[in-house]
């Protein structure tokens, strides 16, 4: 078959590689210059700054993708190791150094408290069986609501009505522990305090098979993938932005896509690794939309989205690792405003990236390479982000250099910044949501946008919006759902 996966995102590389190696003609068309997504690599004044995703687990899911195109990892990219995985840090001056190391974690917890040293080992144990079923649900398909119903009494064992800050009181009295073992949901687009406690399983993700880099950054596993697909035969559109899937009137079928430039790209099957609203909403006409009507697409709830100020500095931090984690004063009552006030907080918790505390060559020698992530509401929050975006990096900027990184505005040579208006502008993502549809208990498996269309019966969806949700590890699973579902070519 003639495929055609719209975005080049890590879950349409998935799709892309894995159906180009069934045998099918698979062709990426990408708006943007290069490949990536929401993965996008900015290059700039001798800096590196990966754009989206920095936090690699799951590296399995990596290796399958090459073998399955008949390729080794190494041969397209070095993935090493991270520790700590994260420093998390609160403003009283507390640092939890997380590992995978036992001895480590439980040392870490003592200096914290004594008491939660036990009470961490049972979190951890109870953490075997929901690992057992997420991962059972992680790769396959939730088409029919009778895959739902197989799973229900399990979800209903594990309390899967709970938050994860929920589960994780159930075993820390400690606050900072708490906030430490129930932060994840916050990396794939969700709120702790509404997010089932299903994604605690991000935490024995992390414990089973650690937490990598790919050397060159993020955007070198892009590009590793990228090759990859070239190298089995597949075709690549950039600056190929879709105004429209064209649907066949008489069959309700996707007959292939339409690129602003006028150009049409036949297919037989259609990918979207794009935003599941936008592209409901944009690329598809109304009357073939039966079941995501305008309205139901509304109605759903989306992630947050993000402020991400990428910098580079002519001087090294070197008290700062490799994936921070920085903790404000405010936990429940800051999520609150960012989830359902939708207001611009005084304060934010931050998440600080340091990837030339492993990889050097990110930035000119003697300098270092960052970005600092404050989660922020989507575009429901009415925020003017044209007036507010300078007072707010500036913000963060005074709370880095006063609390972390002195003197840190006078040793910035580079810099740039992205907001909720380039979520929605130039990665076409309705509201500017960062990560799809909000991960919600009734946001998830079979009550999220399937992974093949219930309007159109050959468009199939794959990345954030649609099962099994946001992150490397869910994202890239998508694109293996959608490659079993096509199956090989005949």
């Amino acid at each position: 078959m003639k495929i055609v996966v719209i975005g080049s995102g890590f879950g349409g590389l998935s799709a892309a590689i894995r159906l180009q190696a069934q045998g099918h003609q698979v062709t990426i068309v990408e708006k943007r210059d290069k490949l990536g997504g929401r993965a996008y690599v900015y290059e700039q004044d001798g800096f590196k700054f990966d754009g989206g995703p920095t936090i690699i687990t799951a590296p399995w899911l990596i290796d399958e993708i090459f073998t399955l195109a008949g390729k080794k990892t190494s041969d397209y990219v070095h993935l090493v190791k991270i520790d700590p995985f994260y420093n998390i840090r609160w403003e009283d001056g507390t640092v939890f150094h997380y590992n995978d190391d036992k001895e480590t974690l439980y040392q870490q917890i003592n200096k914290i408290d004594p008491r939660e040293v036990e009470n961490y080992k049972k979190f951890a144990r109870s953490l075997d069986e929901i690992y057992r079923v997420g991962f059972e649900l992680i790769d396959k398909p939730f088409t029919k609501i009778w895959d739902m119903v197989k799973v229900v009494p399990e979800m209903i064992k594990l309390r899967s009505d709970r938050s994860v800050y929920k589960f994780a009181s159930k075993f820390f009295k400690n606050e900072k522990m708490r906030e430490a073992f129930s932060f994840h949901p916050l990396l794939i687009g969700g709120n702790p305090f509404t997010s089932t406690s299903i994604y605690a399983m991000i935490h024995e993700l992390e414990q089973k098979f650690g937490v990598w880099f790919a050397m060159g950054g993020t955007g070198a596993l892009v590009k590793g993938f990228g090759q990859c697909f070239q190298d089995i035969g597949g075709k690549v559109l950039t600056e190929a932005e879709v105004s429209g899937i064209v649907i066949d009137e008489n069959t309700g079928r996707a007959k292939g896509v339409k690129i602003k430039s006028g150009e049409f790209v036949e297919a037989d099957a259609v990918v979207a690794n794009a935003d599941v609203a936008r592209t409901y909403l944009d690329l598809i006409p109304a009357q073939f939309r039966k079941k995501y009507t305008d309205a139901k697409v509304k109605k759903m709830t989306y992630s947050m989205s993000l402020f991400v100020i990428y910098f580079g500095t002519d001087k090294k931090y070197e008290n700062m690792a490799h994936h921070e984690i920085i903790l404000g004063n405010r936990y429940k009552p800051l999520l609150d405003e960012i989830f359902v006030d939708k207001t611009l907080a005084e304060d934010f918790s931050l998440y600080l990236h340091r990837p030339t505390a492993t990889d050097p060559s990110l930035a000119p020698e003697g300098c270092d390479c960052w970005y600092v992530l404050s989660p922020v509401p989507n575009l429901e929050g009415k925020i003017d982000w044209k007036t507010k975006a300078e007072p707010y990096k500036q913000k963060i900027y005074e709370y880095l250099e006063t609390r972390y990184m002195p003197d840190l505005r006078k040793h910035i040579v580079s810099e740039t910044h992205i907001d909720p208006l380039h979520f929605e502008d130039t990665l076409n993502s309705y509201l500017g949501n960062a990560f799809g549809v909000e991960p919600t208990l009734l946001q998830s498996a079979w009550l999220r946008p399937h992974n093949l269309s219930e309007d159109v019966p050959n468009l199939y969806f794959v990345g954030a919006g649609t099962h099994p949700g946001a992150g490397l590890p869910g994202v890239m699973s998508s694109g293996k759902i959608v490659g079993n579902m096509i199956g090989k070519a005949d």
